[in-house]
C-alpha cells in the first residue's frame, strides 16, 4: 500500500522544518527539541499524579476512584535516548480511561548518561516495587499487564521475560527487538518516514556507549532470547507500522512467538510510519491503535 494521505501531508510538514536530521544532533539538542513540539493533553482522566516507584520516578493514572484496578505498566519509546513522560502522556492518558485500568509510566534514566544496563534495571525495579506496592494504590498486582513503544517495547518485553511477574498480557508496538538492524524493512524504510536507518544507529551508538552489551546480546535484542524464555511470553499483542524500519523485526517476534505456542496477535498498520501512536492528534490511526491497545488491556484484566 501506499502512504496514508494524512501521514504524507504530515511527514511533508515535519520535512520543511529547520532541524538538521536526529544524527547530527547532541542528545540534549534532540531532547530540547521534543520539548518544543510538546502539546499538553487536555484528555480528562480522574486523576493523575506523579510518584516514586522504588527510587525511580512514576507516573499514576487512575480512571476512577474505584480499587481493586488491573495495572498496566507503560514504559515509553525514544531510543533509550528521549522521550519522557509528559510525551506520552496523552496515551497513558487515553489508555487509563479507556482500559478503565490504572496505568503506570515509568520514567527510566536514558543514554548516554546512563547507557545499557540502566534503563532496563530501572524498569526491573520499578515493576517489581509495582507488584509489592499496588495495594497501596488501588490495584491487584495478580491483574498486571505491560505495554510499551519502539524502544519501550523492547523495554516491555524485557521486563516480560526477566522480571518473574506473570503478567496477563504484553502489548508491544513497533518494538525493537533485533539491535542488529539487517531487515528487508530497514532496506526499504530505511530514509523519508521520520524514523531512519542513520537515526537508529545513533540510538543504538548512545545506548551501547557504556560497553556492556552488544547487538547479539538477548537483553539488548529480545528476539534472540532462548526458545526457553521466549516460550514463557505471555499473550501478546505486537502492532507494526508499514513504513518503518522496525516493522519486520516486531513481525519476526510475533512469529517466534506464535511457533512457540504463545497465544499472539500481530496487526500491522497499513501506509503508516513508526511513532504514529503519539500523532493521534494529525493522523486517525494513532488514537486507533490506542482504542485497540485500551480494549486489549481491559480484556486481559478482566476479573
Amino acid at each position: 500500500m501506499t502512504l496514508h494521505l494524512q501521514t504524507k501531508v504530515f511527514l511533508e510538514i515535519l520535512n520543511s522544518r529547520p532541524e538538521p536530521p536526529l544524527e547530527q544532533m547532541t542528545p540534549v539538542e534532540a531532547r530540547e527539541m521534543g520539548l518544543r513540539y510538546y502539546i499538553a493533553s487536555d484528555y480528562p482522566i480522574f486523576s493523575s499524579r506523579d510518584i516514586d516507584a522504588g527510587g525511580v520516578p512514576a507516573r499514576l493514572y487512575l480512571p476512577s476512584a474505584e480499587k481493586n484496578l488491573g495495572l498496566c505498566i507503560f514504559i515509553h519509546g525514544g531510543g533509550w535516548v528521549i522521550g519522557t513522560l509528559d510525551g506520552h502522556d496523552d496515551v497513558c492518558r487515553r489508555l487509563a480511561a479507556q482500559s478503565g485500568q490504572a496505568v503506570l509510566s515509568i520514567d527510566y534514566r536514558m543514554a548516554p548518561e546512563f547507557p545499557f544496563p540502566t534503563p532496563l534495571e530501572d524498569c526491573l525495579t520499578a515493576v517489581k516495587w509495582a507488584r509489592e506496592n499496588a495495594a497501596s494504590f488501588g490495584c491487584d498486582a495478580s491483574r498486571m499487564v505491560v505495554c510499551g513503544d519502539s524502544a519501550g517495547g523492547n523495554l516491555s518485553t524485557l521486563v516480560a521475560q526477566h522480571s518473574g511477574v506473570e503478567f496477563k498480557m504484553q502489548l508491544l508496538v513497533y518494538p525493537a527487538t533485533d539491535a542488529r538492524c539487517v531487515t528487508e524493512s530497514y532496506r526499504k524504510n530505511g530514509e523519508g518516514f521520520l524514523l531512519t536507518a542513520a537515526a537508529m544507529a545513533w540510538f543504538y551508538g548512545h545506548y551501547l556507549s557504556g560497553g556492556k552489551g552488544s547487538v547479539d546480546d538477548p537483553l539488548v535484542s529480545p528476539l534472540l532470547a532462548s526458545d526457553e524464555i521466549l516460550a514463557k511470553m505471555p499473550p501478546t499483542l505486537v502492532i507494526t507500522a508499514e513504513y518503518d524500519p522496525l516493522c519486520d523485526e516486531g513481525e519476526q517476534y510475533a512469529q517466534k512467538l506464535t511457533s512457540l505456542g504463545v497465544p499472539t496477535s500481530c496487526v500491522r498498520f497499513h501506509g503508516q510510519i513508526h511513532a504514529f501512536l503519539n500523532f493521534g492528534r494529525f493522523l486517525d490511526d494513532g488514537y486507533l491503535a490506542i482504542a485497540q491497545l485500551a480494549d486489549a488491556i481491559k480484556r486481559a484484566c478482566a476479573r
